[in-house]
């Protein structure tokens, strides 16, 4: 039995605080390494006008925290490229027309493709909106044709910078990334395991067991060299945890958590006891790293719904900007831009966070300009000081981090000139509520129906890695490489499956989904997950639910 699509705009929990990320502190820190010695040097230069084209260099380093040393230098590399692309087209665009309606447009048409490319490169936090607020700006630059190489130069050589300041820290913890993943893992795990696999809480921290191992794994997987110890340390580690997400009952959520403490600790050399290694319990990994990754083309492609939105509704955003008469018609389309989210419940929550925190942030500009009009070296201060405070919030929840972010936004705009408090101020809420307001509509407007043909596409998948894992239990003697490949395989189909319904989940428009079909596939799943860790001999067979005729059926 399926239900049909509920559409439903909550409140409640919007506006709600989470816990501070572990690591709050390095994004902050980075930010502030990054963006404040090149406005220092234009500041000493007299040239704070180009503080701008810096800035787009600067804020790269907010990007690839979480991904291990060797996978960061790529990504970083890969933001700080898609950034100067991004300016290129605006610089250009902005030296060849002063047309508002079409640098509107422009904007629009990159913001949808910021987006999509995102997404798909999975680059993570801050996404798209760094990217959509620094071209989007820039198109609304003045300037010559003969200006955008030397504005350009700027933004590589702070990105350049950026890239450094990022890196510094794996100089001297050179696994840190792949060690916080590890933990993290071994901490959802210790709290599934607390459920003893029943209860009412035992569904959500199975998932969110799941998912975190499997982040976890990609974490790893990520760097590809498997010689290193530490590397190898944590790959057994993240073995126990999936002993545990499979048996839970059997496991010691204790040990897990100790675990857990030692990877979070200061020493650079692991002192672990773990269990003897288990000669099966590894021999997937090679096959899984051999596989190729899917082209860009093939993950953007499901994207493209998404993609439609964000053009539209930052078009129609700044339109309407326009029409009212806002200086600053760029605020409303990065405002639309940033709502955007995997569906359309999750646009609204963000919708409204985005709306609350920018205009408690337009009070805290209030209370700010007359100390950042002090001097020059009042303002870029206030500027540094409060990308550290939007970094160190953001992760506590998104309007708690844009109440430093929108001051930040209207101090930038006075590097090149002073401006009116007050008129700043009115365009930065009308922006805000008409590219909240207008980015919604496009939003419902637009529908995702391939939603559905995606939860659909999870499902075939998780029920066929149940399939092909079920064939090798029901084998006297399977061979151990495909077992485990089976297992890993399944564990991945089985977190891709609950992502892609909590997506579908929330997306208007679409044909009922098949709610149930997921719930039996999940459980049947797991138990076949248990079953396959079992038959390894990597957890006791005592209290075995998992190895019925049912459960291993093909």
């Amino acid at each position: 039995m399926s239900s049909a699509t509920r559409h439903r705009l909550p409140l409640a929990g919007i506006l709600r605080l989470g816990r501070p990320s572990d690591i709050w502190f390095k994004p902050a820190l980075s930010a502030v390494a990054a963006v404040a010695p090149p406005n220092l040097i234009l500041l000493a230069l007299g040239r704070l006008d180009l503080a701008m084209y810096t800035m787009a260099g600067s804020l790269c380093a907010l990007y690839g925290h979480n991904r291990p040393y060797a996978a960061r230098a790529r990504a970083l590399a890969g933001v700080v490229l898609g950034m100067v692309a991004g300016v290129a087209v605006a610089l250009v665009t902005a030296s060849l027309t002063s047309d508002a309606v079409l640098l509107v447009t422009v904007g629009a048409l990159l913001a949808a493709v910021q987006k999509a490319v995102c997404d798909a490169t999975r680059i993570g936090p801050p996404a798209n909106v760094i990217f959509t607020f620094i071209s989007s700006a820039s198109l609304f630059a003045p300037q010559t044709l003969g200006q955008v190489p030397g504005h350009l130069g700027l933004a590589l050589a702070a990105g350049a910078w950026s890239w450094l300041v990022a890196m510094a820290p794996g100089l001297v913890r050179p696994h840190g990334p792949e060690r916080r993943a590890t933990a993290a893992a071994l901490n959802a795990t210790a709290a599934y395991a607390d459920t003893r696999g029943s209860g009412a809480r035992h569904a959500p921290a199975r998932a969110a067991s799941a998912a975190a191992l499997h982040a976890a794994w990609q974490s790893l997987l990520a760097v590809g060299d498997r010689t290193d110890a530490t590397r190898r340390a944590l790959e057994r580690l993240l073995v126990r945890a999936e002993v545990a997400l499979a048996a839970p009952a059997d496991s010691d959520p204790a040990r897990l958590r100790a675990w857990a403490r030692e990877l979070r600790g200061p020493r650079r050399t692991l002192r672990l006891d773990i269990p003897g290694e288990h000669a099966d319990e590894l021999l997937g990994l090679d096959t899984e790293l051999a596989q190729p990754r899917p082209a860009l083309r093939h993950r953007l492609a499901p994207l493209a719904p998404l993609a439609a939105r964000t053009a539209l509704g930052c078009a129609l955003a700044g339109y309407a900007s326009l029409a009212l008469g806002v200086g600053r018609p760029y605020w409303a389309l990065v405002t639309a831009a940033s709502i955007y989210q995997a569906n359309v419940t999750l646009t609204w929550s963000r919708g409204v966070q985005r709306v609350v925190g920018n205009v408690l942030g337009v009070l805290a500009f209030a209370a700010l300009a007359p100390l950042a009009h002090l001097s020059a070296v009042a303002l870029v201060l206030c500027c540094v000081a409060l990308n550290f405070g939007a970094e160190a919030l953001m992760g506590r929840n998104y309007w708690l981090g844009s109440i430093c972010v929108t001051p930040m936004a209207l101090l930038v705009t006075e590097f090149a000139r002073t401006q009116d408090a007050t008129e700043l101020m009115t365009d930065r809420v009308v922006d805000t509520l008409v590219g909240a307001l207008v980015g919604f509509v496009a939003a419902i407007a637009v529908t995702n129906r391939r939603a559905g043909d995606r939860l659909e596409h999870a499902l075939t998948e998780a029920e066929r890695a149940r399939e092909n894992a079920a064939r090798l239990l029901a084998e006297a003697h399977p061979e151990p490489r495909a077992l485990d490949g089976a297992r890993r395989g399944l564990t991945t189909a089985l977190v891709d499956l609950r992502a892609t319904a909590d997506a579908a989940a929330g997306e208007w428009w679409q044909r009922a989904l098949p709610e149930d079909r997921v719930v039996l596939a999940e459980q049947s799943g797991h138990r076949t997950l248990a079953a396959t860790v079992r038959r390894q001999g990597l957890a006791p067979r005592q209290h075995d639910p998992g190895t019925t005729t049912e459960d291993i059926r093909p």
